[in-house]
């Protein structure tokens, strides 16, 4: 089984802000699924269990602000019995240009609170990250939090389709790839 965690901050005040670009593709993931889907609120997260590319996967966002995101993490982890190898976590990244994706495992947070967070709570950074860069391409951010809270410009808005769909197919291979390697 695997647990995919989008990151974010809860509430309607920041849904389309650039920190929550986490829960947007576990929303895109829940758009396009073939299976049917079991929503709970449970563990400080909204939980969705289903399956992706015929793989068992809870799907969940966490419902604590993004620094306290590793409490979270941690109960889903130990409730649902899932190795930490089997996490996937997605996040913004303000390393990285708007509108590019990256996929780390078994790094450090790279200064970003929410990974930090889980990385702490979990006591190992053995999982995987699909990292998507929020970052203006010639942007000098002198406030990161003020940034990472703001929404995102009509512009970027528009990039953000091809970014979702390009993150879910990278999912999906990647869940492929780790089933294969269990095997």
């Amino acid at each position: 089984m695997f647990l995919i965690i989008g990151l974010g901050n809860p509430g309607k005040k920041y849904e389309k802000t650039r920190h929550n670009v986490g829960f947007r593709v576990i929303e895109k993931l829940l758009n396009d699924r073939l299976t049917t889907v079991d929503k709970k609120q449970k563990f400080g997260a909204e939980i969705f269990e289903t399956e992706v590319t015929g793989k068992k996967a809870i799907l969940a966002k966490p419902q604590t602000f993004m620094n306290l995101s590793g409490q979270t993490v941690k109960s889903l982890i130990r409730n649902y019995k899932i190795k930490t190898a089997n996490l996937v976590v997605i996040h913004d990244d303000i390393d990285l240009p708007s509108g590019k994706i990256k996929v780390s495992t078994n790094r450090g947070s790279a200064g970003h609170k929410g990974v930090q967070s889980i990385i702490d709570a979990l006591g190992t950074k053995n999982f995987t990250r699909l990292r998507i860069g929020i970052k203006y391409h010639q942007a000098t951010i002198k406030n990161v939090e003020k940034f990472v809270l703001q929404k995102f410009t009509r512009n970027e808005e528009k990039t953000l389709k091809d970014v979702f769909r390009n993150s879910t197919e990278a999912i999906k291979i990647l869940l492929k790839e780790k089933a294969e390697k269990e095997m």
